[in-house]
């Protein structure tokens, strides 16, 4: 791995977007997404607010972030122009940062202009949540291409890579599944807040229950099972594929999900604290980062995998005595 100045700036911009994600997981646990009001882009009708309240601070902060992720994704992509012929991938990648980065910004206005924020119960606003969701995932994945591509030479092959390529699928369809889930999980925590476990059990297995609460019960399960499969996933690649980054992905994927499998139990039994959402957000974000990696790494080898095949040298031995 080379890093040139662009590659560290690259990095710094991910790093930058997990900062602005975490503190947007902020704005809606502390119930801060209506402090500007339904306005957008000013803040309760002010460029800069005059006498805010804490909640307004919360919520202009963040846009403040947000507006400084899209500038520097615009510097991200200047620069890969200028810098990569047109077909590097690196290049390619800072064009899709900047695609999702402009729909992660009209996601987010709208979210605010429909006032689906703060105490907004509705089924609508758990849609737009999850939309919001998958989008800032897509965009974290171009980004973290983006800079692996501007650090190394790995250029990916999809073609002629056998099953791994709907394993990958598998995990990337049930990560995301996992990630929508745990959004509208933390919505309808952050809404019906509870005070035991017994009282939430209580509420999730109501048949009168507001859908937001019935639909949190599936989480847990939702994460077990996804989490075998990346577990899965990257023992399956690791004994596929190799390659020093290969072999160290595969590790820290099964690593983040056992940590990220123990710190949704411990979210639970503490009836979900903010700082420990935010710290679950943060391990979903690694391992959506790591299971990217992992996939483009894999797949920038070609495919090696054939059960029930003999290795080539004992093939091609029968092969001479026939």
């Amino acid at each position: 791995m080379k890093l040139t100045r662009f590659a560290k700036y690259a990095w710094g911009v991910l790093a930058f977007n997990l900062v602005v994600i975490l503190w947007g997981a902020y704005v809606r646990a502390s119930s801060s997404g209506a402090g500007c009001g339904s306005h957008w882009p000013l803040c309760n009708g002010e460029i800069i607010p005059r006498t805010p309240t804490i909640k307004t601070v919360v919520e202009f902060s963040h846009r403040l972030t947000s507006g400084l992720a899209l500038l520097l994704t615009v510097g991200l992509l200047v620069w890969a122009v200028r810098l990569f012929a047109k077909q590097h991938p690196a290049r390619k990648f800072a064009w899709l940062s900047m695609l999702f980065m402009l729909m992660e910004a009209a996601v987010g206005a709208g979210l605010v202009l429909f006032e689906y924020v703060a105490e907004n119960k509705s089924m609508a606003r758990a849609l737009w949540m999850s939309g919001h969701l998958i989008n800032t995932f897509l965009l974290v994945a171009m980004l973290t291409l983006t800079a692996w591509t501007a650090s190394t030479e790995n250029q990916v092959r999809l073609k002629q890579q056998g099953s791994i390529n709907w394993i990958f699928a598998a995990a990337f369809f049930a990560t995301l599944v996992l990630g929508v889930s745990g959004a509208v999980t933390a919505l309808g925590g952050t809404l019906f807040p509870v005070t035991s476990l017994a009282e939430g059990l209580k509420q999730d297995l109501s048949p009168t229950a507001h859908v937001l609460i019935r639909l949190r019960f599936f989480h847990p399960f939702i994460a077990i099972g996804a989490g075998a499969l990346l577990i899965a996933t990257a023992a399956i690649v690791r004994s596929w594929r190799t390659g020093k980054w290969t072999k160290t992905l595969s590790i820290s994927l099964i690593v983040l999900v056992l940590v990220q499998l123990g710190a949704g139990l411990v979210n639970l039994l503490l009836h979900a604290p903010i700082w420990l959402q935010i710290v679950h957000l943060l391990l979903s974000d690694l391992i959506w980062i790591s299971l990217v990696l992992l996939a483009y790494t894999a797949l920038a080898q070609p495919a090696q995998e054939r059960f029930g095949a003999m290795p080539q040298s004992v093939s091609g031995q029968a092969q001479l005595s026939n």
